[in-house]
């Protein structure tokens, strides 16, 4: 978990995906999630967890429904929602941080 802490302790906004390969949900997510990370570029990272392959920091932030998406900033989370959002949205609610 000390990798995670590296991963949101930066100045810029993070917004992590936890998902799971065989949800139908996450899928749709994948092409959202990309759009995203183009439209943002340089001022925010896009970063995909999977809970299959990190159950410990999936269950330590609590992660029942999938996906669910967080964004953090110095390390602190600003933003937590679980279920599809649209790549308006996300990018909206990331440039707040910006």
């Amino acid at each position: 978990m000390s990798k995670f802490g590296e991963l949101i302790e930066t100045r810029i906004p993070v917004l992590l995906d936890f998902y799971a390969e065989w949800d139908e949900a996450c899928k749709g997510m994948h092409p959202v999630l990309r759009d995203v990370a183009a439209a943002l570029g340089d001022k925010a990272r896009v970063i995909k967890i999977d809970v299959e392959k990190n159950k410990e920091l999936a269950e330590a932030l609590r992660v029942k429904g999938l996906p669910t998406l967080m964004i953090y900033k110095n390390g602190e989370m600003k933003w937590r929602q679980s279920g599809e959002q649209d790549a308006n949205t996300l990018i909206g609610l990331v440039n707040e941080y910006v």
